[in-house]
């Protein structure tokens, strides 16, 4: 059973996503094979460079097209925020399977078009937040669903980067809240939300936020200036944060602290997550993505403290497929895993997951961040979905 993939953005998410794509069958025994159909962008000749580079044998320059491609099955949808919504709606309307980047869209009405259009569709439909197919936090949702904290206390999640530090940096999409919706609260905050709610089990109820741009005015690109191949002397205004920070209550009654910059010197990717219970803690590190930490509070407290698990066995979630036990899993495999999991749906009709209601229960958090943000950090309930 082929399922080709037609592919919507071809940048640094459209990379990794093509690369699940083509390893996933070669790794994963599958009742149905990913095929690269078509690669789609509206500059013709980077898009077919970049569809040459990737091995899709087909370019179209307007997505429309690619919907009304017999050999399309899944629509991959790796564009700025601003287009999430009408094409993957389009999408499920004529009839495609959608797989949809993270976050879900720039905005809760969008999000709950989607999730509407996703509801009466005959397709399959997820939200792609990779970081739930990472081995070692799909292994801490195990922890906690089998009871290995006990009830839920705390939760702390950060997100740290620090790749636009340089003022002189440029006014880049991801800069421009009417193609990215939020900055650094979504680019990585709706990671560290959805990777909580993900393994609490548990939905944000309320938050209390404030957000901080710290360098207003960027360069424009050079091609938005009309300088090909100089720098630009014209500046654009910052439309989103360059930091959000917000406290949070989950609805079994934890509480939580995060926080998303990407002013964060010396962080490239780094993220942090710790929950404790009242039976232990758990704590996983991005930069050592093949561990987390555990402590059991049932254990004598002589004897007791954290301590390291290797999450490298061919018992622990995804890993059976891959290397012999220490030999490491990197930042591309949660994408492999990911597109396993959403092929594994469609050839046995399942429910992938996360769905784009998942995308949504993030959504509704990062617009209570904005609200409350803007009124002074007053604490901003949460709607129950």
């Amino acid at each position: 059973m082929p399922l080709g993939v037609g592919l919507v953005g071809y940048a640094f998410m459209g990379a990794v996503h093509s690369q699940a794509w083509r390893t996933v069958n070669r790794f994963f025994d599958l009742p149905a094979q990913a095929e690269l159909a078509v690669l789609c962008g509206r500059n013709k000749e980077a898009a077919t460079a970049a569809a040459a580079k990737f091995g899709y044998p087909a370019v179209e320059t307007d997505w429309h097209a690619v919907l009304d491609r017999d050999d399309v099955q899944i629509v991959d949808v790796c564009t700025p925020g601003n287009s999430h919504a009408e094409i993957s709606i389009a999408a499920l309307q004529a009839g495609k399977h959608v797989l949809c980047e993270k976050p879900l869209a720039n905005t809760v009405a969008e999000a709950r078009a989607m999730v509407a259009a996703a509801e009466v569709a005959p397709g399959k439909s997820m939200v792609g937040f990779n970081y739930r197919r990472l081995p070692a936090v799909s292994f801490a949702r195990q922890l906690v669903a089998d009871g290995r904290l006990g009830t839920i206390r705390h939760v702390r999640a950060a997100y740290l980067q620090d790749w636009i530090i340089d003022p002189e940096f440029p006014l880049a999409w991801r800069l421009q809240k009417e193609h990215a919706g939020s900055g650094s609260l979504g680019d990585l905050g709706a990671h560290i939300i959805d990777m909580t709610q993900f393994v609490t089990g548990q939905q944000i109820t309320g938050v209390s936020a404030l957000t901080e741009t710290f360098i207003k005015t960027r360069p424009l690109p050079a091609s938005s200036s009309g300088l090909s191949g100089q720098a630009s002397t014209e500046r654009g205004e910052v439309t989103v944060d360059d930091a959000a920070l917000f406290l949070a209550r989950f609805h079994g009654g934890a509480v939580a602290s995060f926080e998303a910059t990407r002013f964060a010197q010396g962080r490239k990717n780094g993220l942090h997550l710790e929950i404790n219970g009242d039976g232990g803690s758990l704590v996983f590190d991005l930069e050592r993505l093949n561990e987390l930490e555990f402590f059991d509070a049932s254990l004598d407290p002589a004897e007791a403290g954290f301590r390291r698990i290797l999450v490298t066995e061919p018992t622990h979630p995804y890993v059976a497929a891959w290397w012999p036990p220490g030999h490491g899993l990197g930042y591309e495999h949660s994408f492999t895993h990911e597109a396993r999991d959403f092929i594994e749906a469609i050839a046995t009709d399942g429910s992938p997951a996360p769905s784009f209601v998942d995308g949504l229960r993030v959504q509704l958090v990062l617009d209570a961040v904005e609200r409350s943000a803007a009124a002074d950090s007053t604490w901003t309930p949460i709607e129950h979905v």
